[in-house]
């Protein structure tokens, strides 16, 4: 039943367990910001702490797909676990309690290289895992468990555990959540995974750079991954400075907290729904109108909402649903690169991986940059611009069957 659904039913426990992970990885993502700036950060301190976040896990997503090629998927998901254990127990030990400002920036550093090793190889194992025809929807089940996990249960999860556990207490929690995911993940899940035969230290090297010379052997490669950055930009934009917003117009953070995992609930959903409707309506089209078009009209909804309905929080929570939503329209992005790559599958989800990391960087950097002058109005038209440019982006982006329809009607052209 598992295969019928979409679900490779060798990596069925391995889905359990990314959710697992992200859960730990995401608890504090709602609330950081503003207890950062509440107990004597400034605004731009707390986003170059994301942003710093942010470049380690681009650095580390970049080569997650590659890794698992030449070390396989196992010993590549438990480097993560490793550094985000020795991040986060470094963050909570000698930064967080002191709020000492240059120990927060090194260990969350630190701590960014965790996830994209762990959920991105496992997102690359189920690529080699799934026939073509249903490609779209195992991915779209891989974003159901990564966003039920990071955006939805941490969320929730937090949100009692920071009244009874504190906010120290539920940082250190994240260690047993993400302990227990990889049991689930590299323990009780028992596919094995063939890595590439490679004969010597140079292939091994030249297979790893793959996941940067694919960026100018394959330009498709290159402009998927552009979208796949601008996919993420509210998920990591909008925590730097929506929840001081929200709070403007009535909805506190705790409120915000549940909102948050509202309208990852929405992208949960749809992350599956959008996975099908890509194999059925068409990769392309669904990143087209659902995602870039989608996201661009509520991205703007989701800023002007609670001012127009003065922190009506039903309006806007059914808002952010749909905004979640659109998000998921991006899932056959997963589908699309990896097709335009022919062999190199793993350099292309190296990049697409990449790309989702380096979001992390961008979005709170654009944040960070355009928050004093533009104000954060300003920062959510820059999102909505960027989701409407991906949309015509994607266009561009020829499938192999394609280019082979172009080859027959060329001549008849002519």
């Amino acid at each position: 039943m598992l295969d019928k659904i979409g679900i490779p039913k060798s990596l069925s426990w391995g889905f359990l367990g990314v959710m697992l992970f992200m859960m730990g990885d995401g608890l504090e993502a709602g609330w950081l910001s503003p207890f950062l700036v509440d107990n004597g950060l400034t605004v731009q301190q707390s986003a170059a702490i994301f942003t710093v976040y942010g470049i380690s896990i681009a650095l580390s997503s970049w080569f997650s797909g590659v890794c698992l090629d030449v070390f396989g998927p196992k010993k590549s998901m438990s480097m993560g676990l490793l550094f985000y254990v020795i991040g986060t127990a470094g963050f909570i030990t000698f930064g967080f309690e002191s709020m000492n400002y240059p120990v927060m920036l090194i260990t969350y550093f630190i701590k960014g290289f965790g996830y994209p090793l762990f959920a991105y190889s496992f997102l690359t194992w189920v690529i080699y895992r799934s026939p073509k025809n249903k490609l779209s929807t195992a991915v779209g089940w891989f974003w159901v468990a990564y966003c039920a996990g990071m955006m939805v249960l941490g969320s929730w999860y937090s949100s009692y555990a920071i009244q009874y556990l504190g906010y120290v207490n539920t940082l250190w929690t994240s260690i047993f959540w993400v302990c227990l995911g990889t049991i689930f993940a590299l323990v009780i899940n028992k596919d094995k995974f063939e890595k590439k035969q490679i004969s010597s230290k140079k292939e091994a090297v030249n297979e790893l750079l793959k996941g940067i010379t694919i960026l100018k052997t394959n330009p498709r490669v290159a402009a998927g991954g552009v979208v796949r950055i601008i996919n993420s930009v509210g998920s990591y934009g909008f925590p730097v400075f929506l929840p001081m917003h929200m709070a403007e117009h009535g909805i506190e953070t705790s409120v915000w907290l549940q909102l948050w995992g509202t309208i990852f609930l929405g992208n949960i959903i749809f992350n599956l729904v959008f996975g099908f409707v890509g194999d059925k309506f068409g990769w392309k089209n669904t990143i087209i109108w659902f995602g870039g078009v989608g996201c661009a009209i509520f991205t703007l909804l989701l800023y002007y909402t609670p001012m127009i309905t003065n922190g009506n929080l039903i309006a806007t929570s059914i808002v952010g649903f749909i905004w979640g939503a659109c998000l998921a329209g991006y899932v056959p992005i997963g589908a699309l690169v990896p097709s335009v790559a022919g062999e190199d599958k793993g350099a292309a989800m190296s990049i697409l991986n990449f790309a989702a990391g380096l979001s992390s960087f961008v979005a709170p950097a654009i944040a960070m940059t355009f928050i004093g002058s533009a104000g954060a109005e300003g920062v959510v038209w820059i999102f909505a611009i960027l989701y409407l440019a991906s949309a015509v982006i994607v266009k561009f982006i020829r499938l192999p069957e394609e280019d082979e329809m172009k080859k027959e009607t060329d001549p008849l052209a002519s």
